[in-house]
């Protein structure tokens, strides 16, 4: 992790700050690494963190079995993995809409019609933890800073942030940033 500043005791500051909202939401093991700029002078804040990778996103058909009822019209999900209870049930009321979602036991949700669902993603890791950097990031950045410039891609997550306007200069610092943390090898 770097911190760079034209200010070396705001720098010190800074990581110390970083280092903190890192550990209080659980996020050192899920980063690889982070560069940081600070310019109290230039008023800019530069962010860029490349996370670690994640499992593979995980869909119905994996923690469930699915089946049809001729009969009945119904599409029946016997669930097989409790913990993803309440995605199944958030994604399912998302996707049919909470009154087409019927539970009649703990394990057991049937749906109206022969619906084909098991590819339906119920949990996404890469996604959760981008969320979490992001809220990372959001507490990181100096308060006031309201303009913000999103550039991350594929792993790495970057936000160049001021009161003023986006300075050519500070967006190219953030690729550099990028390209350095791209250059990182994951193991």
């Amino acid at each position: 992790m770097y911190v760079e500043s034209n200010d070396p005791d705001g720098a010190k500051v800074y990581d110390m700050i970083v280092r903190q909202i890192l550990q209080d939401l659980v996020l050192p093991p899920s980063i690889v690494d982070l560069k940081a700029y600070v310019n109290p002078d230039d008023v800019v804040f530069i962010i860029a963190i490349k996370m670690r990778k994640t499992s593979s996103h995980i869909t119905l058909k994996e923690v469930s079995n699915i089946s049809y009822d001729n009969v009945e019209d119904k599409t029946t999900i016997n669930i097989n993995d409790e913990n993803f209870l309440p995605n199944i049930l958030k994604k399912l009321w998302f996707e049919l809409g909470r009154g087409n979602v019927h539970q009649p036991s703990r394990y057991i949700i049937k749906l109206d019609g022969n619906l084909n669902i098991g590819d339906l993603v119920i949990d996404d890791p890469y996604k959760n933890l981008k969320r979490r950097v992001y809220d990372a990031i959001f507490r990181i950045v100096p308060e006031g800073f309201k303009i913000m410039k999103d550039i991350s891609r594929d792993d790495i997550v970057a936000v160049v942030a001021t009161d003023e306007l986006i300075q050519d200069a500070w967006v190219e610092k953030a690729y550099e940033y990028m390209d350095e943390l791209d250059k990182i090898k994951v193991y």
